[in-house]
């Protein structure tokens, strides 16, 4: 009979047998693929649910000497002994069979395959960016255990349907510290983003240190953010940290527009000949500073008074340095011998014969925090599903034509991530049924592409709480979101007037006169009822409609009584406007009114209201991602949300957006609010 020490001792064993037993079982139920993003082009994953368990010794083979590698291994604990059973092999091919990689001059191939099984991790790549890539893919797949982590087993075949996938940060015009790049440089390599595009010059400053002319960066030349600049040594070290990455930086100096800095420092303009001369010497160090990027960007656009050899002249000189240039397009000048070209605005169309980047709608500064990324990441890239030596890939970019408050200001009111992460992980799968002209911004209710989007949100939701659990990211769960909207019905060009939902509150339709208003269902936390840029971007309705007002309404069933956060919009604010704030007492400058269980909700006591928020002022409140979420009490059961929405002149306003935004989320806005269902197609509770 066993005593009491020893009773007590099996019961200890058991209970361990017990826990390891659920760990390694538990595996495959926190399976780790549905979280990919990117979704690679190819994946089978091991039925049985089999997994390569880390932390513990494993053998290493790397020709490659993979830094991000090593890292993988001392993030999971994973000791390198040579003679461990457990295996992470590294191979070097020529191709990988099924791959449709599209080559790209001055960008190696990111092609990988990924085996794992229990005992082995096998890569193979085409090269050694393509091993970073696959680590990433690993990283990801071991993200979000709580306890012993493992990789699935199962087969990867990966690439990118296009080749350059970025981000842009306007420097010239807001100084963001070199850390602060480093840490978005780290964090978005994990979604394969691949270039940084670096405009380090503008009109309020220049901001890269040039040796032989250091009036360049002196603090009188500069508007916005005095005496600060980047020194060639940290230029040099972001470079080198990019490499490690597996990110390419693009720097631009902008010439010979957007140059009023470089006037006020030199004393003569870029156009002149002793403008051009100094040009080419900051060119020169530019290239000394960068030794291995492929790619100088030198502007183009907005030019007054250019030369018409000033772009080929300086084409040709960046040639002489060995280096291929980049302009933007469209541009007044002869860009005869440029070797890539980058399209801004619906004016920008591609250039033949050589390859182009679609930033047209990808300036993320005028983007709402919902609806635009719907749209984004609908869209193919300039109307193709996959890339090609006519087109490259994407650029998101970030115009912070307002000053704001800190370099992490500007990635929250921008939405930084989801818009970059959303428009990434389309140039990398490829696809999209149509191009953002012809799809617009609209979530649809059901389908495919429904489907699609809400898998997408779900991964970059889950990464929000992983690996992006310390940025500012205001984007929250809207796929569940339903709304009734009526068809506009006139109203005499007042914001006021009385229409029929104003007594009838929500019905399936309505009269006026000898004319019936019909509802119907849109889904999302942000509907354009008549997007940013008009009648180039489609939205809820087809037509412009001034001086009618939409109604809008849904209703949440809450479990319980509950105090909840909403976030509330009813006008964007692009960070490059110098619109007027939202009048006293008002959501917006239009009108707009909102009722929860018919107690109207008021808005703010506004930072700037009525004013004129000029450049150098920073936005403030006026989006609702720069204020707290309006605190409101859900009562158990249904609760009626009910819009009134004008759309009337809005003076002070240069892009009238008509438009909603809300979603219940937890009292801090940091998440969709769970447990409560939205209905719009119920009658009044």
């Amino acid at each position: 009979m066993l005593s009491r020490h020893q009773r007590l001792e099996m019961r200890k064993l058991f209970i361990l047998i017990c826990i390891a037993t659920a760990l390694f079982s538990a595996v495959p139920i926190c399976a780790r693929s549905i979280h990919l993003l990117p979704v690679p082009q190819q994946m089978r994953w091991d039925p049985a649910g089999k997994c390569f368990v880390l932390g513990r010794p494993v053998s290493v083979s790397d020709p490659t000497n993979c830094a991000l590698l090593q890292d993988f291994l001392n993030e999971n604990k994973c000791l390198p002994v040579r003679k461990a059973k457990q295996r992470i092999v590294v191979c070097l091919v020529d191709s990988i069979p099924g791959a449709c990689d599209v080559p790209l001059a001055g960008y190696q191939s990111e092609t990988y395959a990924l085996s794992v099984t229990p005992n082995e991790i096998r890569i193979q790549a085409v090269s050694p960016t393509g091993v970073i890539r696959a680590v990433q893919t690993l990283r990801q797949l071991a993200e979000g255990y709580v306890t012993t982590t493992a990789v699935e087993c199962g087969e990867i075949r990966d690439w990118p349907a296009f080749r350059l996938r970025g981000f842009m940060h306007d420097a010239g015009r807001s100084f963001i510290p070199v850390e602060e790049l480093k840490r978005e440089i780290r964090l978005l390599s994990r979604f394969k983003v691949n270039t940084f595009h670096w405009h380090l010059t503008d009109n309020q400053a220049w901001r890269f240190e040039v040796k032989a002319f250091p009036r360049l960066t002196s603090a009188r030349s500069m508007t916005r953010h005095q005496g600060l600049f980047y020194n060639q040594e940290e230029c040099r070290e972001l470079s080198a940290y990019a490499r490690r990455y597996g990110i390419s930086i693009i720097p631009e100096l902008d010439m010979p527009g957007h140059s009023a800095a470089f006037t006020r420092a030199m004393g003569f303009p870029m156009q002149s000949e002793q403008g051009i001369d100094c040009l080419k010497q900051a060119l020169n160090e530019l290239c000394a500073v960068f030794p291995d990027v492929p790619y100088i960007h030198i502007g183009g656009d907005e030019a007054d008074n250019m030369p018409p050899d000033f772009l080929r002249v300086m084409i040709e000189h960046i040639h002489g340095l060995g280096r291929r240039a980049v302009v933007w397009v469209p541009t007044k000048g002869d860009f005869t011998g440029v070797d890539m070209v980058q399209l801004w605005s619906s004016a920008g169309h591609l250039v033949p014969g050589i390859p182009n980047i679609d930033c047209r709608y990808n300036y993320v500064n005028h983007f709402d925090t919902f609806a635009d990324i719907v749209g984004i990441y609908r869209s193919n890239i300039y109307g193709r599903p996959k890339g090609s030596q006519e087109l490259a890939g994407e650029i998101s970019a970030v115009w912070n034509d307002h000053r704001l408050h800190s370099a992490r200001d500007i990635l929250l009111q921008n939405n930084f991530y989801a818009a970059v992460v959303a428009s990434a992980s389309r140039a990398w799968t490829g696809g999209g049924r149509q191009y953002i002209e012809q799809g617009g911004v609209m979530l649809p209710n059901d389908g495919d592409e429904f489907r699609d989007y809400r898998d997408w949100e779900a991964r970059f939701l889950f990464h929000k709480t992983h690996s992006l659990r310390d940025e500012p990211i205001a984007y929250v769960k809207q796929t569940d979101v339903r709304w009734r909207i009526t068809d506009p019905m006139p109203n005499g060009g007042k914001a006021d007037s009385i229409l029929p939902p104003d007594t009838l509150g929500p019905q399936a339709s309505y009269s006026i006169a000898d004319s019936t208003y019909r509802t119907h269902l849109a889904t999302g936390a942000g509907i354009y009822l008549r997007h940013t840029w008009g009648a180039l971007v489609p939205a809820f309705y087809p037509d412009r409609y001034l001086n009618h007002t939409a109604y809008a309404w849904t209703f949440v069933h809450s479990p319980r009584a509950q105090k909840v956060g909403a976030l509330i919009e009813l006008q964007n604010y692009s960070r490059s406007e110098q619109d007027c704030g939202p009048l006293p007492g008002h959501w917006d400058r239009k009108g707009s009114r909102l009722w929860i269980n018919d107690v109207e909700i008021i808005p703010p006591v506004w930072k700037h209201f009525g004013a004129r928020i000029d450049n150098e002022t920073p936005l403030e409140d006026e989006n609702f991602a720069g204020r707290n979420p309006v605190i409101i009490h859900l009562k158990k059961g249904w609760n009626k949300i009910f819009f009134k929405l004008p759309y009337v002149p809005a003076d002070g306003i240069r892009l009238n957006k008509w438009m909603f935004t809300f979603v219940l989320t937890d009292v801090t806005g940091r998440m969709a609010l769970r447990g409560i269902e939205y209905d719009p197609n119920l009658s009044t509770p």
